[in-house]
């Protein structure tokens, strides 16, 4: 098995770089209601896709899938993914969900056209994870840890992970049968917790998608040159290392399951001595 990996962007040359390297989703991202609000100060990627992208992006693919997130269920929904499905969307995700009704009118919407897929991101969710796990015509759900760590007032988004929410998480669609994933990865040594850390959990939960992250590639302060090269070793590094541990044993799982709760620990140490000096300067 190898991660099915996703990467955000709008740029045709760019999108063309990363299926080129075996980028499985392509993801134009159109979400902007309450964005703005929830993330306000925090250091977060606020797209600026918009529709025609989707139609961009589509006609540039061979072989990528294109994943479009819409917005969270409003009165213009109908329109919103009738829209982004004539244009091309193979897959169609819902943010920002909190109820099995929304879930219920997101499937009634796309009706069969494109796969459908939820991006677990608040707690009412999750909470409701074990009834909306059972709705028809969910293809996919993937477990959003930016939002969700937000609304969880942690400061560090793999400490879902360290604490094991996730896991519970991933456990109930797992027993539902339905295809899974969570958050994103840098390249493979890189990031506050190295992203090799993260992918071992991937395997040990049984997800099976994951994010490259800004912290993978930031295109935006990149030339295609640059971008092919990261592309081009970044994803190959993540591919050996899967083929590493693809047979690994319990018993190297829950090693690294250890490492990654003892280095999220470290970091969040770092993080709350950080903010301490920063109170301290501020009185």
């Amino acid at each position: 098995m190898s991660l099915k990996l996703m990467y955000i962007t709008n740029k045709p040359e760019v999108a063309i770089i990363a299926e080129k390297y075996g980028v499985d989703r392509i993801w134009v991202d159109l979400e902007w209601r309450g964005k703005e609000e929830r993330q306000k100060g925090l250091n977060t990627v606020k797209s600026n896709h918009v529709i025609e992208d989707v139609s961009n992006i589509k006609n540039c693919l061979k072989s990528s899938n294109l994943l479009v997130r819409v917005n969270s269920i409003y009165e213009e929904s109908q329109r919103e993914i009738d829209e982004v499905i004539r244009r091309g969307a193979d897959i169609v995700m819902l943010p920002m969900f909190r109820t099995i009704d929304e879930v219920n009118r997101f499937v009634y919407l796309v009706n069969g056209r494109a796969k459908t897929m939820l991006l677990v991101e608040t707690i009412e969710a999750k909470m409701n994870l074990k009834d909306i796990v059972r709705v028809p015509g969910v293809n996919e759900i993937h477990i959003g840890l930016n939002d969700l760590h937000l609304e969880y007032k942690k400061k560090f988004m793999f400490e879902l992970l360290a604490n094991g929410i996730i896991e519970e998480m991933c456990a109930t669609i797992k027993d539902a049968k339905i295809p899974y994933g969570f958050g994103g990865i840098a390249r493979l040594n890189e990031g506050k917790l190295p992203a090799k850390y993260i992918i071992s959990e991937h395997y040990r939960l049984g997800s099976e998608c994951a994010i490259l992250s800004r912290g993978f590639c930031d295109s935006s302060n990149m030339n295609l040159d640059q971008i092919e090269e990261i592309f081009r070793i970044g994803i190959s590094e993540i591919h050996e290392y899967e083929k590493l541990i693809e047979l690994s044993s319990k018993e190297c799982y829950s090693s690294n399951q250890k490492l990654v709760k003892d280095l999220v620990n470290n970091i969040l140490v770092e993080i709350n001595e950080r903010d301490r000096k920063i109170n301290e300067t501020r009185l």
